[in-house]
């Protein structure tokens, strides 16, 4: 038999961010997603991760920077179009949180295992906001890994973008999409 939580997560479908529409997260309710977003696997409860939240006006004002980057960055001149997508990258959703891979050296916790909870906080932030009715996007696109970016977000050199979560209403219900036949992904260890 299965439960309600069972089925949340087997209807679990991503949102174009352009299909999100504002309203986006109250402040408390984005408090609430964000808590239970941290609330992953942890070795050493480093908390190796940390949020950045574009809302509101930050979400064009981020947009020049991105503008800037592809502009510094690209091998050719971007054209107009090129520039003002860049720009309003961040407008396609009411609200857009990074999520930042933040390395903590420490014995006993391997980098590895760090990243892959930063990712979790990714995946389980997205849940959050689902569970509250939100439709959600996990991305990192190329502005992911511009050093343009990183510098103008304050990116210490021991942090990666993770992800950027996109979240808002969605204006329609996600089409299914066709998924791995699971007994190909499935191998069984024998002695």
């Amino acid at each position: 038999m299965n439960t309600p939580i069972f089925e949340f997560l087997a209807a679990r479908r991503s949102v174009k961010p352009d299909r999100l529409a504002a309203p986006g997260p109250t402040p408390e309710q984005l408090r609430q997603i964000l808590t239970v977003g941290a609330r992953v696997p942890d070795h050493k409860k480093l908390a190796p991760w940390r949020f950045i939240v574009f809302e509101g006006d930050a979400r064009k004002s981020v947009g020049e920077v991105f503008a800037k980057a592809c502009q510094a960055e690209e091998s050719q001149p971007p054209s107009h179009v090129r520039l003002d997508m860049e720009r309003e990258r961040f407008l396609r959703a009411p609200l857009v949180v990074a999520v930042v891979s933040s390395l903590k050296p420490r014995p006993g916790a391997p980098e590895w295992e760090q990243i892959l909870s930063a990712a979790a906080v990714c995946y389980n932030t997205c849940l959050a906001a689902n569970a509250l009715g939100f439709g959600t996007t996990w991305l990192t696109e190329w502005i992911a890994y511009s050093k343009t970016v990183r510098e103008a977000l304050g990116l210490k050199e021991s942090e990666r973008i993770a992800g950027f979560l996109y979240i808002g209403q969605p204006m329609e219900k996600p089409e299914e999409r066709e998924r791995p036949v699971i007994e190909n992904l499935i191998t069984e260890w024998t002695a």
